[in-house]
């Protein structure tokens, strides 16, 4: 049982380091695209979409496309990552209970 777990713990933490690799780079190339066209925005709107609908895709919509797939990808990044975690942890308890 214990072997399992960890067989399945450590494959999480390289789905985890694999994740971090892939939208790193689908992200480095949406965020090189942003910078050369010099369009800025925060963090706030990157979380919510509303905001960034209302505050950023206004100012700049000839590049909503890019932006939009930027924020996504960072996202689904978040979310997906934080998944992980919660499951790793989840599987941490269970061994330590054992």
């Amino acid at each position: 049982m214990y072997n399992i777990l960890m067989i399945f713990i450590i494959g999480f933490f390289l789905a985890l380091l694999f994740l971090n690799i892939y939208f790193r780079v689908k992200v480095m190339k949406h965020y090189k695209y942003l910078v050369q066209n010099r369009i800025e925005f925060n963090a706030k709107h990157i979380l919510d979409k509303h905001k960034m609908e209302t505050e950023v895709l206004v100012k700049y919509p000839e590049h909503a496309s890019e932006i939009d797939a930027f924020a996504t990808n960072i996202r689904n990044s978040v979310k997906i990552a934080a998944a992980i975690l919660v499951l790793i942890s989840l599987l941490g308890l269970i061994i330590n209970k054992f």
